[in-house]
């Protein structure tokens, strides 16, 4: 008796293949629907910290040209004027050199009226990162 009752905890001590098979489609089913959505989100951070920088540059270049009567000669001087802690890395190239300078008119001095992202492509709105 001892024999048939120990045969019997050996056989329903571990799963089936089938058991195994059916858990993991199960969760490759899940993973196929969060995927998509968990990409989808990292771009839009990625978007969403894209415009608060530029915003903060432009808040901060402004205050830089009320302040001395001229606009900088560029992004670091910002930062040894201690305008900015350090140049803030464009999220969507992941560096801190792409960012494009754009120089105010004939009449302005210095160099840096504007500041727009050097990233290629375009946002999840249809527009395209270079004209924010």
């Amino acid at each position: 008796m001892t024999n048939v009752t120990d045969n019997l905890r050996q056989k329903q001590a571990g799963f089936t293949l089938i058991e195994l098979l059916v858990a993991m489609a199960i969760i490759a089913t899940l993973l196929t629907l969060v995927t998509p959505r968990y990409y989808g989100s990292v771009d839009r951070a990625r978007e969403t910290v894209l415009r608060d920088d530029l915003a903060s540059m432009r808040r901060v270049i402004d205050q830089f040209q009320g302040d001395r009567g001229r606009y900088p000669q560029s992004l670091q001087e910002l930062v040894e004027l201690r305008y900015l802690r350090e140049i803030p890395i464009d999220p969507i190239t992941e560096r801190r050199d792409s960012w494009r300078i754009v120089a105010p008119g004939a009449e302005s001095k210095g160099n840096v009226a504007d500041v727009k992202s050097g990233a290629p492509g375009k946002a999840a709105d249809g527009t395209s990162y270079a004209d924010w």
